[in-house]
């Protein structure tokens, strides 16, 4: 066979989008979102930040309806624009999806040593001042594993462990927030702002990009659908994630400032789970907390390497990078070789420990920005009128939106790379993101040599 397994529904691209966008940040670097924006700064910021990537969901939902191809940004750009830029755009939102996978890797083994200290041992060396574990890593790579071997062996597997977790996360956030939120008052949400407000909001909002990259994952997976998927539910499992994800980031933080004085959590290992404790003076509400943020964290990572994997099948396949990683497994049906290569860089990238934390998101955001920007910009390209073979003739107000959407993600981008703005990117974000660059270069490079020969 030499296409994809078709066997996804509705609720499956609701579980990728939605499952792929929320992770482990609100457990494990809330206290950064309220050091940056105080309790309503952070609240705006994303409420915010969300409420702008509508006009980018409704974009990709109108391309994915158009062209239901795995290669998403690369597919849309391609049929606009030139293949280099094709290439460029793939090969950034490769970055957004992939730098998601060892995040999650290393973060679930700090949540293992949370819940059990003695695996916060066997120290085998540092990256810039943090400690790297033994058991973290080991931790780490098994859960590496395990989900190579669900998406190396079938989209069902992978979709089935994405909705098991994606719908037990969110029972077990109802559950917590509910009954922490009885112990809260509202005297604990001062100081509403760490900084000017416009300020606090808006260094919230860069990090919104980052936190929020998902909804697209649903495209990646469109030559999945099942054969009697209509093309409507691409665009309606889009918006959904957004809505619910706005929802989730925006009660959690409310929550976290509501039930404890959280100015005086900063610096405090796993912030959330330590306010909810306080507030409730127990610890079984820790424990709901931290088994919802493993069921995120499963979800999360499986979405995201759902999304890069099917993003680097997708350029092998277009003959972008080296064609054997756009092969399909006989048998599964699945990008194989795509699978094994992000098992194997996520596993390398692992060894750099918890130093990465934070500036994968900066250099996340920026990497999402651009696939964004990409995107509206092939949308409005491809809406011409008389444009008959993209099946895309936009109107007036469609344009609009379209170009609304460019708008947002460029403005999302120069508020990183602008050197005025506060919370703009330092050298070591410039360091990862050429480093990403110049990897690209070289894997492009070797693929056209191989085309040639």
């Amino acid at each position: 066979m030499n296409t994809l397994a078709r066997k996804l529904r509705l609720t499956d691209y609701f579980t990728l989008g939605w499952g792929t966008m929320v992770g482990v940040g609100w457990l494990v670097v809330m206290d950064d979102w309220l050091s940056r924006g105080g309790a309503l700064g952070a609240l705006l910021g994303f409420a915010i930040g969300g409420a702008l990537l509508l006009p980018i969901g409704w974009v990709y939902g109108k391309l994915v309806m158009a062209m239901p191809d795995a290669a998403g940004e690369i597919a849309y750009t391609l049929a606009a624009f030139s293949r280099p830029v094709s290439y460029a755009t793939g090969w950034m939102m490769i970055l957004a999806y992939f730098i998601v996978c060892p995040w999650e890797a290393v973060a679930v083994g700090r949540i293992a040593g949370y819940i059990f200290p003695v695996l916060d041992s066997v120290e085998i060396y540092r990256i810039a001042g943090r400690p790297v574990y033994l058991p973290h890593l080991a931790i780490g790579l098994a859960l590496l594993g395990l989900l190579t071997v669900l998406n190396y062996r079938g989209v069902r597997l992978s979709a089935t462990f994405q909705n098991w977790t994606s719908f037990g996360t969110l029972a077990l956030f109802v559950v917590f927030v509910a009954m922490g939120a009885s112990h809260g008052s509202p005297r604990n949400f001062p100081p509403l702002f760490t900084h000017a407000p416009f300020v606090s909001i808006l260094l919230v909002m860069q990090i919104v990009p980052y936190f929020m990259t998902g909804f697209e994952s649903v495209g990646k997976a469109a030559e999945e659908a099942s054969p009697d998927f209509r093309a409507r539910g691409f665009l309606r499992a889009i918006w959904v994630s957004i809505f619910v994800g706005i929802f989730f980031y925006t009660c959690i933080v409310a929550a976290v400032a509501f039930v404890a004085p959280w100015h005086d959590l900063l610096g405090e290992k796993f912030m959330t789970a330590v306010a909810f404790q306080r507030a409730a003076g127990s610890r079984w509400i820790v424990n709901v907390i931290l088994a919802a943020a493993m069921l995120s964290l499963f979800k999360c990572f499986n979405g995201n390497f759902v999304a890069a994997s099917r993003l680097l099948f997708a350029m092998g396949r277009y003959a972008m990078v080296d064609d054997r990683v756009g092969q399909i497994h006989s048998r599964f049906q699945t990008p194989s070789a795509a699978v094994l290569c992000v098992g194997l860089a996520t596993a390398a990238c692992m060894l750099l420990g918890d130093a990465i934390l934070v500036p994968i998101t900066e250099v996340g955001s920026v990497a999402c920005a651009i696939g964004w920007s990409a995107a509206c910009a092939a949308c409005i390209f491809l809406g011409r009128p008389g444009n008959r073979p993209t099946h895309m003739d936009l109107s007036a107000v469609e344009r609009a939106v379209a170009v609304f959407g460019l708008l947002v993600g460029i403005a999302m981008l120069l508020m990183k790379i602008i050197p005025l703005v506060p919370g703009h990117f330092t050298v070591y974000e410039w360091l990862a993101l050429g480093i990403w660059i110049a990897l690209g270069a070289i894997l492009r490079r070797r693929g056209e040599n191989a085309v040639r020969t």
